[in-house]
């Protein structure tokens, strides 16, 4: 099943998207990308949501830049416009949810990386967020305002990620239901930051990957 890119509006400008739809209607689901940009990997996990019977968007929050380096990754990363973002966000949730093919009144977000910290960070920013995935996220510079946060969250972690280590997703679960928040988050033992990667060898981990989706569709059926 193919997608499409679209483009949908964002607060006064547009921004485009890649758009994979299922073959009747379903709910919406937001897939938020890591720092390498919209890539192929990211458009793949969108078709893939569609084949589950979901209607997946996958905003481009660097408006036309990708890369396979990761020094560039990692400037793209930092250079994220995080106001622009947050109305990008917004923007694709609206569009999804005026989608013919979109039931319901909440979509769900899932990202990866850096865009498992603007899952949550829409989440916290968007009532209209019924649901909630994390992959091992991580940004500097993004504060998801977790007082705001209405929607249930699902967090998927690597035992051995220098970047969000175990302790730093103890502290968040913590923090979350501290909060009153609903959180069920899964650390897998022995993989590597973004084990959920199919398209890198070098850290894909088949089993976390494949028990986590799992666990994802579920989760998503559930509450949206």
């Amino acid at each position: 099943m193919a997608g499409k890119m679209v483009e949908f509006p964002s607060n006064g400008h547009t921004c485009a998207g890649y758009l994979s739809t299922p073959a009747g209607k379903g709910p919406g689901v937001l897939v938020l990308q890591e720092w390498w940009g919209l890539v192929d990997h990211i458009k793949d996990v969108a078709d893939r949501f569609a084949r589950e019977g979901f209607v997946a968007l996958a905003p481009d929050l660097y408006h036309g830049k990708s890369t396979k380096s990761p020094d560039e990754a990692g400037k793209l990363f930092m250079a994220l416009n995080i106001a622009q973002a947050e109305k990008d966000l917004g923007g694709a949730i609206q569009h999804l949810l005026t989608l013919d093919e979109t039931e319901g009144q909440k979509v769900g977000t899932v990202g990866f990386c850096m865009g498992g910290q603007l899952s949550l960070y829409a989440a916290c920013a968007n009532p209209s967020v019924g649901a909630c995935v994390n992959y091992y996220g991580i940004h500097p510079n993004v504060h998801p305002a977790i007082a705001h946060l209405q929607a249930p969250v699902l967090g998927f972690f690597a035992e051995k990620d220098s970047s969000v280590t175990p302790q730093v997703v103890r502290e968040l679960e913590k923090q979350l239901k501290s909060a009153g928040k609903q959180a069920e988050f899964h650390i897998y033992p022995n993989v590597g930051h973004a084990f959920f990667n199919d398209k890198r060898p070098d850290v894909y981990h088949e089993a976390s990957a494949r028990q986590s989706w799992a666990r994802m569709i579920q989760f998503f059926r559930e509450h949206l």
